[in-house]
């Protein structure tokens, strides 16, 4: 057969069976992303830096590039690995966690808030679920059952992080503290107790938002578990 008839059945081959994208491939990427977003984020609440909340920002600007690219290949992909549907709802998922890397710094600029022992530590609970997600996601195509245990870590970040919230909203909560503060205010103390209790507020939406965080880490790691599930 000439090079031409060849290259002419390669093609009418490649158009009745496209190739397949590497799906296992793109998810990987986007979860390494959130894994260095997350690291990123403890940076900035380890230092407070511009430096370092920039590198968060652009971080997730990244991410919107490779969610938009996997999802319009997934649209024209003719076959998929796993569920098609499993796959979209992994895109978004792992991309919600760069998203609320970035509003959760773009809140604390809004509002005024440095960071503090409590941020430190849930970002670090952050970081620490979306490196267990990217764990799962590189042992996924070769052993699914493996990503299991990586899943469930994922989803226990969020209980970690829960729970320094709720400590967190024990103690900014502390009327008796509270009062034993404004006691010790010199001057007018009108102004002084209005910011007291406006910085309480302040620092409680960060934390919640950090905690809203924290359940999109959860869903992303149901997610890869439905996924196993599945492939097993």
């Amino acid at each position: 057969m000439s090079g031409g008839n060849n290259s002419a059945l390669t093609k009418l081959v490649g158009r009745i069976f496209p190739k397949v994208p590497d799906f296992f491939g793109m998810l990987v990427e986007q979860s390494t992303l959130a894994a260095t977003s997350t690291a990123a984020l403890v940076e900035y609440m380890e230092t407070g830096s511009d430096e370092a909340a920039q590198r968060v920002l652009s971080l997730e600007k990244e991410g919107d590039v490779l969610k938009d690219r996997h999802v319009d290949q997934l649209n024209q992909a003719f076959s998929t690995p796993m569920d098609r549907e499993d796959l979209y709802r992994a895109i978004v998922s792992i991309d919600e966690i760069l998203n609320y890397a970035k509003t959760t710094v773009r809140e604390m600029q809004v509002l005024g808030v440095a960071p503090d022992a409590v941020t430190l530590e849930m970002a670090g609970f952050l970081r620490d679920g979306a490196e267990s997600l990217d764990a799962g996601y590189k042992t996924l195509a070769a052993a699914p059952s493996g990503a299991e245990g990586h899943a469930q870590a994922a989803r226990k970040a969020e209980r970690n992080t829960e729970k320094a919230y709720r400590r967190a909203l024990a103690e900014l909560f502390d009327v008796e503290q509270d009062v034993a503060a404004m006691h010790e205010m010199t001057g007018p103390t009108g102004p002084a107790a209005l910011k007291q209790v406006m910085d309480v507020f302040k620092k409680r939406e960060v934390y919640r938002h950090m905690s809203n965080a924290a359940d999109k880490m959860a869903k992303a790691g149901e997610i890869l578990r439905d996924i196993v599930v599945k492939l097993v």
